[in-house]
């Protein structure tokens, strides 16, 4: 199980993977140079100007929830208290005043993401504390239309196509549990009854 900065170490291994297999390929695919960066909700909101919250042309992640996975919150664990099991849903976006390039680096970018649907121990940053057995799926997040354009709307910026996708499952060990199981008390009645044989 992975530290508390395993949040932020799931992001920048992401675009830490994009980018390095972007540099690899898109000059034999016929890409042009591109950046991709982790943005935080800050540099993601509108400006007056509505600048592009990365260099041009480049990709954003950007985090815009985090919600306890709903399969192992409840999971009956012989640990006391269990890890903290989070989904971490993530918007990622295209940004390219060039129609060919928007649709082609997006097309790259989810084909990256079919193809490499996972990041484990080797590709996390070790800034997470990660254990040898990580594992973190990447799957795309079907989320109704309406619900991307009220996100856009909340960001004061004009809508860019993008895809929604969830990093599952990032466990987040308690700090400080005890090292053992814990002790279970038992109490034992005394009787002046002698037992029969």
């Amino acid at each position: 199980m992975a530290g508390f900065s395993a949040i932020y170490s799931v992001g920048d291994s992401l675009v830490s993977y994009l980018r390095h297999a972007y540099e690899l390929s898109h000059e034999a695919e016929g890409l042009p140079t591109c950046r991709f960066e982790l943005v935080p909700s800050g540099k993601m909101a509108g400006s007056e100007t509505n600048a592009a919250p990365v260099e041009i042309p480049g990709v954003t992640l950007f985090l815009y929830r985090v919600a306890v996975n709903e399969h192992l919150r409840n999971e009956p664990r012989a640990e006391a208290p269990p890890p903290l099991a989070l989904d971490l849903h993530y918007l990622l976006t295209v940004w390219t005043e060039n129609v060919d390039d928007e649709h082609r680096i997006m097309a790259w970018v989810m084909l990256q993401l079919h193809t490499h649907n996972a990041l484990s121990a080797s590709d996390l940053s070790p800034v997470g504390v990660w254990g040898p057995d990580e594992l973190v799926q990447i799957v795309p997040a079907e989320i109704p239309q309406e619900d991307v354009l009220r996100m856009w709307d909340a960001l004061r910026r004009p809508y860019r196509p993008s895809v929604t996708y969830v990093a599952r499952v990032v466990c987040i060990d308690v700090q400080g549990k005890p090292a053992g199981r814990p002790v279970v008390a038992r109490r034992f009645d005394f009787t002046d009854e002698v037992p029969r044989r």
